[in-house]
């Protein structure tokens, strides 16, 4: 039975999960974004479309487990990739997710085509840039701080791509 009043999701707090042999605590997550938070780094900007439906994929990356990759478009989650061991898994997976949904839904292609994508923590390399592009998507949102940030902007200018950061990262076990 729960008994209590929700708490606030803006305000500071624990989270506490059992593990073997003990406990994990974590500070909540409860950062937000406001647009002028974000810094584009690439080349070409994000549009309007764009910048909203990356607001609501880092919303959405917020809530999945880490390495969380999200696909989004027209305000609607299409792939979702998480709990892998590697940041290009997630994204092969939200991608193949994408596809699937593309085929279900009679599009002859996939959902990921003319999407954004979310990443909850950096690319720490250009193969999920990539892997994101081939997939179709147009923009992304990461928190950036990776020691290969350069190599990651330049493989989203090469793609194309609209790339923005967010200087906050997204962490959920």
């Amino acid at each position: 039975m729960l008994t209590g009043a929700l708490p606030d999701p803006a305000a500071p707090g624990r989270v506490l999960r059992t593990i073997a042999g003990g406990f994990l605590v974590q500070d909540r997550d409860a950062g937000r974004l406001a647009p002028a938070d974000l810094r584009c780094v690439s080349a070409r900007a994000p549009d309007a479309a764009e910048l909203r439906d990356l607001a609501f994929a880092w919303r959405v990356a917020k809530h999945v487990k880490s390495n969380a990759i999200v696909y989004a478009r027209d305000g609607a989650t299409v792939g979702i990739g998480a709990g892998q061991m590697s940041r290009i898994d997630s994204t092969r997976i939200a991608a193949a997710k994408a596809a699937d949904l593309g085929a279900r839904l009679g599009l002859g292609r996939s959902a990921a085509v003319g999407s954004v994508v979310a990443s909850d923590a950096f690319f720490p390399f250009a193969d999920g840039v990539l892997a994101a592009a081939e997939a179709g998507a147009r923009a992304i949102i990461h928190p950036g701080g990776s020691m290969r940030d350069a190599e990651v902007i330049a493989a989203a200018d090469a793609a194309g791509l609209a790339m923005v950061l967010t200087g906050m990262r997204h962490f959920r076990h």
